[in-house]
């Protein structure tokens, strides 16, 4: 047999799982493309992933494949689970955009596992109504509608199928000869098609593959802020990821509820009858004018700490620019460098509570939603875990605001659940991207003209002037949570989770460089935070020690993944998981712990000489 035979007879050969499964594969194509453009948002800029086709086609092809080297019998019977499969999950997708302008996330499923009998029936009654066959959801149904007609056709129609049969028998004896002809041109040109496609969607696909191979949810964030990282342009790809990221969590919580056993607390003396711990958001310390800026960004902090109450530190940084991260390392008595995982360790909420404190959680963040983003599922999932809540928190609120100013408001409804040791917890939005979003219009104070830098473009000094009126008026709501404590026994503790990128000198960048080498401009960027302490009148008379001890710490190198050890001297809890040496007021604090950024760079071996 002919070298050039045998070639024709292989791509004819490529088209025989197209004859037996034709209509399987045109239809799963149509449907895809129809559920990734379904959930393009109607709105100027937004376009569906350039790749889509080609990738789609690679994935078709594989599956029809897949079902052709399948014995017949059992291939009918995974055709027709994977035809269920991909409609509902289609359907769902495009539901969830149209009703709830997302589509399948972690949080969705997560909030469906929590979801009773009575919920999902309201939530029918709700939600599910005639007119949603008229919008996007429609287009799903439209496709489904055309493949029963075509499958009633194929089976019922019988003189129809016979007429089609008669025709296609006559075409092939007319054209028998042509027929041999074209089929390894259609087989060569379907295998160039397929090979053009699956080395355009390499990089996808193997990013997908490096998604899913990870073993915490927290480097699955990470890879998420790499500029390659994968997109997820089909709901089976969504929906898969989201049961991965869920039991990725799941372990994790598995190991936080058994520790709530664990954990112990010997004694308290209740150092301090009112704890407030203030957690803000993406606050560069370099655009607070507390610390030298040049706008006058935070001018009540200023006041206070002219006044000698509010105790600023100088070198304070975060161990992580990403959120759920430091989050993690905030709640948890792990910090950088100890055995095991965070979630190995209690969780300092847990330890109060155990002590007797009452403890009022506030977020403005980390409520559960279904649009919520993986990075808020990864950061909040241990906190609203209703096992773990309720052994961290005694209040809590129940509803997110558009602005900060929304959740004071919130604790004055709260307020009256209050014990006689309470800790209280605030979670702002702080300065969260996108900066012009957290404060209100009538609250704006700088504007594009007060900068003198000849070096940005318009657009850019609109967002630095929006930055620093977040700050601004993130200073205004810190100050109003410290008045409501002004006449207590309190100690207000105020720490971001990580610093942020605006425009800092000779940089066109705001934001955050996650996937990138820490130099030391990125560091004074993005981890170098404000860290404060403030004293009422008549804590600082009850408390003189504890004072000392803030006034004497000031100064000191910190990093705040030590923070509980230092919430557990405030409260005068004594615990096997404290530890004296990572407590920054302690006289045997060790300040010479590396302070590792990412687990990665040594934040105090950066050379910063030409950062000032």
């Amino acid at each position: 047999m002919k070298f050039m035979d045998i070639i024709r007879r292989a791509l004819a050969a490529v088209l025989k799982p197209f004859r037996d499964y034709g209509a399987f594969a045109v239809f799963m194509y149509i449907l895809g493309l129809v559920a990734i453009y379904a959930v393009v948002p109607a709105k100027r800029g937004h376009h569906a992933y350039a790749l889509a086709p080609e990738e789609l086609l690679v994935d078709v092809c594989l599956l029809t494949l897949l079902l052709w080297l399948i014995p017949r019998k059992v291939g009918l019977w995974v055709k027709r689970v994977m035809y269920v499969a991909a409609y509902a999950v289609a359907l769902v997708d495009v539901y969830c955009f149209v009703k709830f302008d997302t589509t399948i996330t972690p949080t969705m499923l997560l909030l469906v596992g929590e979801t009773n009998s009575d919920e999902a029936s309201e939530f029918i009654e709700s939600y599910l109504s005639p007119d949603i066959i008229f919008s996007r959801v429609g287009w799903v149904l439209l496709v489904l509608l055309a493949h029963v007609a075509w499958t009633i056709m194929l089976t019922r129609a019988g003189k129809l199928r016979a007429w089609i049969s008669a025709k296609a028998r006559r075409f092939t004896d007319s054209y028998a000869g042509m027929g041999d002809k074209l089929q390894p041109w259609l087989g060569g040109a379907l295998v160039a098609v397929f090979a053009y496609s699956l080395v355009t969607g390499w990089n996808n696909k193997a990013a997908y593959v490096r998604l899913m191979s990870y073993d915490n949810i927290g480097s699955v964030e990470h890879e998420l802020t790499r500029k390659d990282c994968a997109v997820m342009f089909h709901p089976v790809y969504r929906l898969a990821f989201s049961i991965y990221a869920n039991e990725l969590t799941a372990k994790q919580v598995r190991k936080l509820v058994d520790n709530i056993d664990k954990a112990r607390v010997d004694s308290c003396s209740y150092r301090s009858k009112n704890i407030v711990l203030i957690i803000g958001e993406s606050y560069n310390r370099h655009h607070a004018s507390l610390y030298g800026y040049g706008m006058p960004t935070t001018p009540r902090q200023e006041d206070r700490a002219k006044r000698g109450r509010l105790v600023p530190f100088t070198d304070v940084v975060a161990p992580w620019n990403l959120t759920s991260f430091v989050f993690k390392y905030l709640f948890s008595l792990y910090t950088v460098g100890d055995k095991g995982e965070w979630c190995d360790y209690p969780l300092f909420p847990e330890l109060f509570r155990k002590a007797g404190y009452h403890v009022t959680f506030l977020t403005n963040q980390f409520l559960p939603q279904a649009k919520e983003a993986v990075y808020d599922f990864s950061g909040g999932f241990f906190l609203n875990n209703p096992e773990l809540s309720e052994a961290m928190f005694d209040t809590r609120n129940k509803h997110l605001y558009r602005f900060d100013g929304n959740l004071l408001a919130a604790y004055d409804k709260l307020e009256k659940e209050n014990k006689e040791n309470n800790l209280i917890i605030f979670h702002l939005k702080g300065q969260h991207v996108d900066y012009r979003t957290r404060f209100p219009r009538d609250r704006a104070h700088f504007t594009p003209d007060d900068y003198e830098r000849p070096d940005l473009k318009k657009k850019e000094l609109r967002i630095l002037a929006d930055y620093d009126n977040a700050i601004l008026y993130n200073d205004s709501i810190v100050d109003q949570i410290i008045k409501r404590f002004e006449d207590e026994e309190a100690v207000v503790v105020y720490v971001p989770d990580h610093g942020e990128e605006c425009y800092g000198e000779g940089v066109h960048f705001y934001g955050r460089m996650h996937s990138t080498e820490i130099t030391a401009r990125l560091a004074r960027e993005e981890f170098d935070i404000p860290f404060w302490i403030w004293c009422s009148h008549e804590y600082i008379v009850k408390n003189p020690d504890v004072y000392g001890n803030i006034l004497k710490a000031r100064d000191r190198r910190y990093m705040t993944d030590a923070l509980p050890h230092l919430l557990l001297y405030l409260g005068g809890i004594s615990s096997p998981d404290y530890r004296d040496d990572l407590n920054v007021l302690s006289p045997g604090y060790n300040e010479k712990r590396p302070r590792i950024l990412k687990n990665t760079t040594d934040y105090d071996k950066l050379d910063f000489s030409g950062e000032d």
